[in-house]
């Protein structure tokens, strides 16, 4: 009889978690009896995954934040190589995103013989260009998630697949606005703002004061507001407390999770710059783009970056179709302003949503099937 398919995978944050989740649906779709173990959240383990350790272990940005759990992170690498070279060796490995973690992990899976694939090509087009060598070193192909990666990686003789992005197939062309607010407790009527701080405890610790800041003077502006904020069930308690240190009360409502149904209710929303801010687009959402981190570890990365825009939604629509506030200039006052001047200007708004529909239709390509198609032929190589 033949054996069940073994994947492993690595997904490193709550974003990747959700990427991956939607790609083991459609590989056990493909292989009903697949074994799939690793690192992963929630959303994978929905899937039937094994997760030898939760993924937010890996959820770490910023160098300085980084250095802080090197240790543990380093340490939690290696027992994984050992148990995927050893007794749970897969017939093929994919790293989801995390490329600091994932890259070295697949160097010596593939130096091993292991196949490996990197799901999410590394923003090599955005900033640290020289990772180009560690991805050919690390990846025996890559499944590219924006349409422009392909011909970049071919260049430099990496194999890859556009598959298009997996929320693209999820989120639906046209939200259903009235369905949200339903299931929230919101009126038709009310201007709903979305506060999403970031999934990682560092991006609270760093953003959650200042867009509740923002919060408490855009209410001192326009008393009728809801404020929605969706948490990840572990920040809660953290997103909660800095809230209420805002001196934020009835009209703020802090969710677990939910973060889908947020964004197809609000009207506008403030958010920490990463996927999230592609789920926005795709729900065609105004919103305003912030980001804070360790001073030191925004000095490096500001070196390294190649694009003027930090945004996916910009870096997109390679254009500044929507505000971004970065490190100091990502102020309350600033932050209030750009989210109460985007409820002023429904034209603007609905120029918006045409480049965001655009965009949405560009990365729907049924990517679990595309990256299950490619996943397969790995395997009959």
């Amino acid at each position: 009889m033949n054996q069940p398919r073994r994947f492993a995978l690595v997904a490193g944050e709550t974003s990747g978690d959700l990427l991956a989740g939607l790609l083991l649906k459609g590989t056990r779709q493909r292989w009903p009896d697949l074994q799939a173990a690793g690192i992963g959240g929630p959303r994978m383990i929905e899937q039937g995954f094994d997760a030898w350790w939760p993924s937010e272990k890996l959820a770490v940005r910023g160098y300085v934040e980084v250095l802080r759990h090197y240790r543990e992170i380093v340490g939690i690498r290696e027992q994984a190589k050992q148990r995927l070279l050893g007794a749970d060796r897969p017939d093929v490995f994919i790293g989801v995103d995390a490329p600091d973690f994932n890259l070295d992990l697949e160097a010596a899976l593939k130096a091993s013989g292991i196949r490996t694939v990197h799901f999410v090509c590394p923003s090599i087009w955005a900033w640290r260009p020289e990772r180009i060598e560690k991805i050919r070193r690390s990846a025996d192909h890559v499944l590219c998630i924006f349409p422009f990666e392909p011909e970049l990686l071919a260049r430099h003789g990496i194999a890859s697949t556009y598959v298009g992005h997996p929320l693209a197939d999820v989120i639906p062309l046209v939200p259903d606005r009235a369905s949200a607010r339903t299931s929230l407790g919101l009126a038709d009527g009310d201007a709903v703002i979305a506060i999403l701080p970031g999934s990682r405890a560092s991006e609270v610790q760093y953003l959650a004061h200042v867009f509740f800041a923002a919060a408490a003077e855009m209410l001192r502006q326009r008393p009728a507001l809801r404020l929605v904020v969706p948490a990840v069930p572990a920040l809660r308690e953290k997103i909660e407390v800095a809230a209420r240190g805002a001196g934020l009360g009835a009209q703020l409502t802090v969710v677990p999770g939910q973060s889908h149904t947020v964004l197809a209710a609000c009207d506008v929303t403030l958010i920490a710059s990463g996927t999230a801010t592609l789920e926005a687009a795709l729900f065609k959402r105004p919103m305003v783009i912030a980001y804070n981190m360790n001073w030191l570890s925004w000095q490096i990365m500001r070196r390294k970056q190649l694009q003027p825009w930090v945004g996916l939604p910009n870096i997109l629509c390679n254009d500044f179709v929507v505000p971004e506030y970065l490190q100091d200039a990502a102020t309350p006052q600033a932050l209030a302003q750009a989210v109460l001047d985007w409820l002023d200007a429904p034209e603007k708004i609905g120029d918006l949503q045409q480049r965001f529909t655009a965009l949405h239709h560009s990365l729907r390509q049924n990517t679990s099937q595309r990256a299950t198609d490619a996943i397969e032929k790995i395997l009959a190589a």
